[in-house]
């Protein structure tokens, strides 16, 4: 009874220690079966059971998870590429890519630069000419001794200078009936009178067609200000609506709004040293025409002097 007392419990023993091994074996397999956070699930490979083994869970093999993963294999090849421009950035491809409005400003920017170099090629011949013709009239009336000497000299002209010699003598014509009995004090006033106004006008002739230098010098920068804001906002605009700033995305219309400042800044900068240019030659021009005037004033004055002189000698005979 003993033995078999002690045998019973030696089976009873082993049962017990099966069944906390077929416990133990359950668990791992639910620990293993929970998939890790942000990692696949690995492949679980059951394994078929032993003939006359002890009964119980089986027992599960899990598969190594894999080293790499698509992403990263692609990531490499997504470093290695380059951000490609959308445009061309050219300054034709920046004007063929602008906006409507830019476009329309830097057009206008275009025509206003071509207006100031013509207008700079007309005046230029202009002024040389016309400052070469008072030049000579102003030495024909400075050897001339009296009023009709210098109207020899200038006869087959017709600038200002010559203007200036044949206005004044119109004058002494008109007045010649007068000067004998009011003296020479009216003539003088009235020829100066007419040379005055000879010169201005002369003076406002030649100053024709610069004015339009000093607004396209004033204004363009404005106007290709007006471009750049322009075209920026419209890049603001891109940038919401593609919802990032990649450069990429960017650059195309800032590039675009700021070529419409620097044609702006092209227009404008000639116009203005032009206009100053213009402003001094026509200066110099209205003081040789001053100077010519005032060489017909003196004439004048002789001629009456010498005619005070004539009557008194005439009278005397």
């Amino acid at each position: 009874m003993t033995m078999r007392g002690t045998g019973k419990a030696m089976v009873l023993a082993a049962g017990l220690l099966l069944a906390a091994t077929g416990a133990g074996v359950s668990q791992d397999a639910q620990t293993t079966e929970q998939p890790a956070v942000a990692q696949p699930a690995p492949a679980q490979i059951p394994v078929a059971p032993v003939t006359g083994a002890a009964p119980g869970p089986h027992p599960v093999l899990v598969a190594p998870a894999p080293s790499t993963t698509m992403a990263e294999e692609e990531a490499p090849a997504q470093a290695d590429q380059k951000p490609v421009l959308p445009h061309d950035l050219s300054p034709w491809g920046m004007f063929m890519g602008a906006d409507i409005v830019v476009k329309a400003v830097m057009i206008g920017l275009a025509l206003a630069s071509l207006v100031t170099w013509t207008v700079w090629v007309a005046k230029s011949l202009e002024l040389a000419g016309a400052r070469l013709q008072a030049g000579r009239a102003l030495r024909a009336i400075g050897e001339a001794r009296s009023l009709a000497d210098a109207g020899r000299s200038l006869s087959r002209r017709s600038d200002a200078g010559a203007l200036l010699v044949h206005a004044a003598t119109q004058e002494v014509e008109l007045s010649e009936g007068a000067v004998d009995h009011a003296g020479g004090d009216g003539l003088k006033e009235r020829v100066s009178s007419r040379l005055s106004r000879i010169e201005a006008q002369a003076g406002r002739r030649m100053s024709r067609g610069t004015g339009v230098l000093a607004t396209i010098g004033s204004t363009a920068p404005f106007v290709g200000l007006f471009g750049t804001v322009w075209g920026i906002m419209n890049s603001f605009i891109g940038i919401s609506e593609a919802q990032t700033t990649n450069l990429a995305v960017v650059a195309p219309g800032i590039a675009e709004a700021l070529l419409a400042t620097a044609i702006g800044l092209v227009a404008a900068i000639p116009a203005v040293v032009i206009y100053n240019v213009f402003a001094r030659a026509v200066t110099g021009y209205r003081q040789m025409l001053a100077d010519a005037a005032a060489g017909v004033e003196r004439l004048v004055s002789r001629d009456i002097d010498y005619r005070g002189v004539r009557r008194p000698a005439l009278a005397a005979e």
